[in-house]
């Protein structure tokens, strides 16, 4: 299938984004939660803390009883008992009584501070102390944290180490959450060999982005298998419809160029329905995307650099979305070190190497140089509507850390 006319980022983004799929859910171990995105809501099981509970190691004790005391002017105090971590203390705290408590303990009966055992001496069960508190002093409330019975965290929420936590605290033993998408890479071209430190054929290149591009699914937070093909109609055929049946994405590199006989757009056109197939951007214009058994496949370019390129602006958000994760390009202004051709109608995602304060496009761009995204670690993005920037201009860019799950 060729369509000759190219078709706007824009608008290609919006074909995507009007055939957004989620994936179901499922439960899962609380260990397995982190990085992942939660499916319901958190509703507290527990108060946390469960009990007013002591900040640090100290003395459990009435404040009003230590009013005044100083370095020259201590007080005496009286202890009768004592509360290590996971105790507690039958007894109550009388005027000029202590209780020696532990970080974590619950806060005794009768007694409303804690003083630090810094600011103590002890001779036996006789507490002399040099420093005062008042009420509620290096006392951790009870539910100052979380109270029963609330909703702590919303549906949607991408799980940290932060919200693992509050999870956890809230009672949570597994969670329901989004289910990984699976993703199929069907790896086309008869020119393709494994990597080797053998002397390599002529006319055979290594396949480089069957590691690159699962990479970037496993940055997005899904599951990627791979499948190297032949140029074939029949193979690719093959194997797309195999992968329609277990995955919930495709996605291909080669195959794709903007001419007759392209044999991935082929096969899309043969089994479904293409939603677009040629861009005006910069790299990457041979970018497509359509939907096969309902499900969405997306068709980069063989070419490492361009096939790269094409996974930011298109499948990246689909995928996070898959979680309903938000995901849209976090664009950063910096100053132009270097002046910057482009050309009016199309989108150009430069790689640059960007600080705080300036960017510079790496000079060495071609869609087949992997170094060049090495080196660089962000892109410069110039709309289809600008011709370029002069040295010193305000530029939008986007940091690769950025794109991450």
């Amino acid at each position: 299938m060729f369509l000759s006319k190219l078709d706007s980022l824009k608008n290609a983004q919006k074909l995507i984004s009007d055939n957004q799929k989620v994936t179901q859910t499922e439960e899962i171990s609380i260990h397995d939660a982190h990085r992942r995105v939660l499916a319901e809501d958190i509703i507290a099981f527990h108060d946390s803390p469960p009990f007013d509970k002591s900040a640090m190691d100290g003395f459990a004790l009435i404040a009003e009883d230590t009013f005044g005391a100083g370095q020259s002017t201590p007080k005496e105090f009286k202890i009768i008992d004592a509360i290590g971590a996971g105790d507690f203390s039958s007894k109550s705290v009388d005027h000029n009584e202590a209780i020696v408590i532990a970080t974590g303990a619950p806060i005794p009966d009768g007694a409303d501070a804690v003083l630090m055992k810094e600011y103590t001496t002890t001779d036996g069960d006789d507490l002399t102390i040099y420093s005062q508190v008042t009420p509620g002093e290096n006392i951790s409330p009870k539910s100052e944290d979380i109270i029963k019975g609330q909703k702590i965290l919303d549906r949607n929420t991408f799980i940290r180490y932060q919200e693992l936590g509050l999870i956890a605290s809230a009672g949570y033993d597994t969670v329901k959450v989004f289910k990984k998408p699976k993703v199929k890479l069907i790896i086309t071209g008869n020119e393709l060999v494994e990597p080797t430190k053998a002397e390599i054929d002529s006319a055979k290149i290594i396949n480089s982005n069957q590691f690159t591009i699962k990479a970037m699914v496993e940055d997005c937070g899904a599951v990627c298998d791979v499948e190297c093909v032949g140029d074939s109609f029949d193979d690719v055929r093959s194997a797309v419809l195999k992968a329609c049946q277990d995955y919930d994405v495709i996605m291909t590199t080669g195959g794709t160029a903007v001419s007759k006989g392209d044999v991935v757009l082929d096969v899309v056109d043969d089994l479904g329905e293409i939603l677009f197939h040629g861009v005006a951007i910069r790299p990457g214009k041979p970018a497509g995307a359509g939907i096969v058994n309902d499900k969405m496949i997306f068709t980069f370019s063989g070419q490492p650099v361009a096939a790269m390129s094409q996974f930011d602006m298109f499948a990246r958000k689909y995928l996070f979305e898959m979680q309903a994760r938000s995901f849209d390009f976090q664009i950063v202004k910096r100053t132009s070190q270097l002046k910057i051709p482009s050309q009016l109608g199309r989108v150009d995602f430069i790689r640059a190497v960007s600080d705080d304060e300036h960017a510079k496009h790496v000079l060495n761009r071609g869609s087949g140089i992997i170094r060049s995204m090495v080196e660089a670690n962000s892109y410069i993005i110039i709309d289809e509507n600008d011709e370029g920037y002069q040295k010193n201009d305000l530029v939008n860019v986007v940091f690769f850390n950025s794109l991450l799950w």
